[in-house]
């Protein structure tokens, strides 16, 4: 309960920003309400005005209730519509903060999230949040000052009767306690499995050909047919509990209600009361289910919202990627590893005692079976995961003393798993920190990625807007995109894994010309299965489990028929 305060709380001053409309809400409900009230005085003027035949109140009386009508339509109107102002914003503002930490959340984060639930957080979620303010809200001020408008008016014409209709409010108070408690572990699985339901949607878009390739689309259908039964069936649960909340607090009421009448039908208690005031007094008392019934239902709203509000300050309460660096020098390229060691959380260590001096300008090959240990190095160069003991050190500088966005723009990396993004080709090779680079830097890139050829065949040529994932060209294609895009980077430290995998024979031979440039006076690694991308070499280390097994050029490691020899001797590059 203390910790729902809290995460409320933090919620609610979201909405501070937005006081001067919150009062515009609270003066257009206010208006609303008034209305409410005025309807059973004003039925009992009309039933006191027909019984001492008045005839000037009679008169007037179709005008007071289309004015009636006519403040009430403007109160409604002001109110709904600055809570939807709220509401928007605060959805807006939410959406970008969360958008804005994922994008400073460590690599392991992603490893350990699958990308339906990242997504749902966003999108489902943090929308999930105007449940518990602006949606609560409204209903709190709206029927809230309706029940306070009413409940006055009967306290003022008969206090006594009114009793009646409290001395139930601690039952309602409890019905209200329970239901909540189950929602709001309702609420929680609803968002999981929406969780289950995005992350099946994505894989199968995101996996069309495989899934077409593999005549998956069957089992497809099938899971994602389990993962929305159970989203149907959790918030079907979650609706029960509060459709059924709601008939029992209004048989509570009635109850109430039915009390009042047999009291009120008394003919001690009619004597002092006119016609009209009865009528009056009835009427608000019955008027009083609708705004009660309103504020019953605030109980799902805010246990749905409070179970996002949960989620969503979750994300955010996470520890950034870890930035304790504050040098900025500007880096040549040479890399020592010191001992460095790298142990996942489950244990299994992933780099072990790994020592290697690479100086400025030299091209190491990193081979090894799959599992080696090869990608995990190269994602300590650049941070994307961090060293469990031991040192890196850059220039002579360790690593964790440089800052990470003067780390990442000084080295390049081309991935076997190329990212395109749905925009133009030109937008795709010049992307973040290249962006304002001219389009003859990007045609040149392009070029000595042997690229520009296929571009310019392109409808609008770098003009053209790749589809998701850029899959409307060929994997060769798109990885010499990924090339052109790190040859322009110009940046003294170039990493290429597995970065010709999928070029046929004669586009790897011009890119292996467009590296052989873009390799001079830059340190390159290079993580390759393909024997000409890494014969020639400057140094050529062997891997296993994170080990290194030996280390040297092509032919010294060939003379020694170590386990580079019997690699080579099995073909590997073709593997």
């Amino acid at each position: 309960m203390k910790k729902d305060l809290q995460v409320y709380r933090r919620l609610l001053k979201y909405l501070v920003p937005f006081w001067g409309t919150i009062l515009l809400v609270f003066l257009g409900f206010t208006l609303s309400a008034s209305t409410e009230v005025a309807v059973a005085k004003l039925l009992q003027g009309i039933i006191d005005a027909i019984q001492t035949k008045n005839r000037e109140f009679t008169t007037i009386f179709p005008l007071l209730v289309v004015g009636l009508i006519f403040f009430r339509g403007l109160g409604s109107y002001i109110g709904s519509y600055y809570t939807a102002v709220i509401s928007r914003h605060l959805v807006f503002n939410v959406r970008q903060q969360v958008f804005a930490k994922i994008l400073r959340l460590p690599s392991q984060y992603f490893l350990d999230n699958n990308s339906g639930h990242i997504t749902a957080k966003i999108i489902y979620n943090v929308d999930q949040l105007t449940s518990a303010s602006t949606e609560s809200l409204r209903t709190l001020i709206q029927q809230g000052l309706i029940t306070i408008g009413l409940l006055g008016f009967l306290i003022y014409t008969n206090w006594r009767l009114t009793l009646c209709i409290l001395i139930f409010a601690p039952l309602i108070g409890v019905l209200m306690r329970k239901a909540g408690k189950r929602m709001r572990k309702l609420s929680l699985q609803v968002q999981d499995t929406m969780g289950d339901v995005n992350h099946v949607v994505q894989e199968t878009v995101n996996g069309n050909m495989v899934v077409k390739g593999f005549a998956g689309q069957e089992y497809e259908q099938s899971r994602f047919k389990k993962h929305s039964l159970e989203n149907l069936k959790r918030g079907l649960k979650m609706v029960a509990v509060s459709q059924l909340n709601t008939p029992v607090i209004q048989v509570i009421m009635a109850i109430a209600m039915a009390i009042i009448i047999w009291i009120a039908l008394r003919p001690e208690i009619l004597q002092d009361i006119s016609a009209g005031a009865f009528v009056a007094y009835i009427t608000a008392a019955g008027m009083l289910s609708k705004p009660i019934k309103a504020l019953t239902e605030i109980n799902e709203k805010l246990q749905r919202g409070l179970a996002a509000a949960h989620s969503v300050f979750e994300l955010l309460d996470l520890d950034e990627e870890k930035d304790t660096g504050t040098q900025t020098p500007k880096l040549h390229g040479n890399i020592v590893f010191d001992h460095a060691n790298l142990t996942y959380h489950d244990g299994h260590k992933a780099i072990q005692d790994f020592t290697l001096n690479v100086k400025s300008g030299q091209t190491i090959a990193l081979v090894g079976r799959s599992g080696a240990g090869k990608t995990s190095l190269v994602n300590l160069l650049v941070r994307f995961q961090e060293l469990t003991s031991g040192q890196i050190l850059l220039d002579g500088i360790d690593i964790k003393d440089i800052k990470l966005d003067s780390l990442r723009t000084q080295i390049a990396m081309v991935n076997q798993q190329v990212v395109l993004f749905n925009r133009t080709v030109r937008e795709n090779i010049a992307y973040g920190q290249l962006e304002n680079i001219s389009q003859n830097e990007v045609e040149k890139a392009a070029k000595a990625a042997y690229a520009h050829d296929f571009i310019m065949a392109l409808p609008q040529g770098y003009d053209t807007v790749l589809g998701a994932q850029g899959l409307n060209l060929s994997g060769g294609q798109r990885q010499r995109i990924a090339i052109a895009r790190a040859i322009l980077k110009n940046a003294p430290i170039l990493i290429l894994d597995e970065a010709t995998s999928a070029l046929d024979n004669e586009s790897e031979y011009f890119i292996q010309q467009a590296f052989d440039t873009a390799m001079q006076d830059r340190t390159t690694i290079v993580i390759a299965h393909r024997l000409s991308t890494i014969e020639n070499a400057d140094c050529i280390v062997v891997m296993d489990k994170g080990r290194i097994l030996e280390q040297g050029s092509h032919s010294e490691l060939i003379a020694k028929e170590g386990a580079y020899y019997q690699l080579h001797k099995r073909n590997f590059e073709e593997n």
